[in-house]
């Protein structure tokens, strides 16, 4: 993947993130953060050297920060970047970057593999999960995250998640409105 990039989008500047063995603040907030996930197979943790003295030889600065996972660090720098006027591509097959699309920031991800893939800008995320880019939190946090283990909120799903959010914006935006969110029983849950 790292080849392709390099060969399709040339890019000017590149980094490249990886978590560490260190407990995240999400690991400190809720100890069931990933908690179903079964252990990284040994062969897989051999592979992470490897792929770090490719980078290297490539000389492309390794980001990695205890206490946050690699997508931590990459919204970091692409925020950075957007201060500094740099327009960023990232590529990752976690659809949690999503979140960090703007008009500065897009990403590339996998369809069905890393030789299928998409870019997504903000209409692409919007065309595919039909709410803002900056909404993609506030989804999550309604409907779960079953691969990190976070429960959303019982008794709401996508389309109901979607409809909320399209109408007032933001969990905030449902609470400043919770009198007139329809039907009645979501309110009920929402309390």
């Amino acid at each position: 993947m790292l080849l392709k990039v390099i060969n399709d989008q040339k890019a000017t500047c590149y980094a490249v993130a990886f978590d560490t063995k260190a407990p995240t603040f999400r690991h400190k907030m809720a100890d069931t953060y990933k908690a179903q996930r079964p252990p990284t197979p040994p062969e897989l943790i051999d592979q992470f050297g490897r792929v770090k003295q490719l980078v290297e030889a490539f000389n492309i600065p390794i980001y990695e920060l205890d206490g946050f996972e690699a997508d931590d660090v990459i919204g970091a720098l692409s925020r950075q970047a957007t201060r500094q006027g740099i327009d960023t591509l990232i590529v990752t097959g976690d659809a949690d970057s999503m979140q960090l699309v703007s008009p500065t920031v897009t990403v590339l991800s996998p369809k069905k593999s890393f030789s299928d893939t998409m870019i997504y800008d903000e209409a692409a995320v919007k065309e595919r999960y039909h709410i803002e880019p900056r909404q993609i939190a506030d989804y999550k946090a309604l409907v779960g995250d079953p691969s990190d283990n976070i429960p959303g909120v019982r008794g709401i799903g996508e389309k109901t998640a979607v409809k909320l959010l399209q109408e007032f914006g933001s969990i905030d935006g449902i609470y400043a409105n919770l009198a007139k969110v329809t039907p009645p029983r979501i309110q009920t849950i929402m309390r």
